[in-house]
């Protein structure tokens, strides 16, 4: 009998350390990260709104349906408002019906990814490869031609209009 309870015990002290493990990611921790733009946390809350920091600086999400950005339909592009670099031409922005702006394609050298293990499941983090900030996530579920929907968190992005007069 003894046995038996020392290895349902080992068993489950076994499993609940590999799912605190999995749940917590094997990831480096952000900070540890090497980016073009670094910034201390004072000077990243001295630059952005409390709720741009708590998206670009600490992963936060806004509220669908929140963001101006997701009717945005004018040609022009749209940029990381951590750092300003262009990240998505207009001519990839679709509605996803996620209540988040979408794209299917950023351009080229601007968006990162790495692996997200919060909340229990995997996922695609999207971030400014320029100056780390997070934008949002990438999913396998968006249109042609690349089938990729990166979903991205308005309050990451600045749009910057081809035709500034075109307002």
């Amino acid at each position: 009998m003894i046995d038996r309870r020392l290895m349902f015990t080992t068993a489950a002290g076994l499993f609940g350390f590999a799912a605190l493990r999995w749940l917590g990611g094997s990831e480096p921790a952000r900070a540890a990260e090497k980016f073009e733009i670094e910034k201390t946390e004072a000077e990243w809350r001295a630059q952005l709104t409390p709720e741009q920091y708590e998206i670009l600086r600490q992963e936060g999400t806004e509220r669908p349906w929140t963001s101006p950005l997701l009717k945005e339909h004018r040609k022009g592009t749209f940029a990381c408002a951590g750092c300003d670099l262009p990240l998505f031409s207009s001519d990839t922005k679709f509605d996803s019906g996620t209540g988040w702006p979408s794209f299917f394609k950023p351009l080229d050298n601007a968006v990162a990814t790495r692996q997200d293990k919060t909340y229990g499941m995997v996922r695609t983090e999207a971030h400014c490869r320029r100056c780390g900030g997070h934008l949002g996530h990438v999913f396998d579920d968006g249109p042609k031609p690349t089938g990729l929907r990166y979903c991205m968190d308005g309050l990451s992005l600045a749009f910057h209009p081809a035709n500034p007069s075109s307002t």
